[in-house]
């Protein structure tokens, strides 16, 4: 597996940094890529990246189905290479 993830059902109001603090809990991350859309409103998704791939597993085990900002969020894979 890569080192990013894929993280979505967030809040709107969710800014990278609150993510980021979320997602550290189980490594270094390297960058938060919250997605925006054409109206400059958040998607409700962020691509995170970790330092390294077991990094990245762990936040996929421990992070998936967490609550942030009230919401019940998904971390997954990120299949896409961007």
């Amino acid at each position: 597996g890569g080192r990013r993830v894929y993280a979505g059902n967030l809040s709107w109001e969710t800014q990278w940094q609150e993510l980021k603090d979320h997602m550290r809990s189980v490594g270094e991350v390297m960058y938060v890529d919250v997605l925006m859309g054409p109206d400059g409103r958040s998607k409700g998704c962020a691509v995170v990246e970790y330092g390294t791939p077991e990094e990245a597993q762990r936040a996929i085990a421990d992070l998936n189905d967490t609550e942030l900002m009230g919401r019940m969020i998904f971390v997954r894979e990120d299949r896409e290479a961007r």
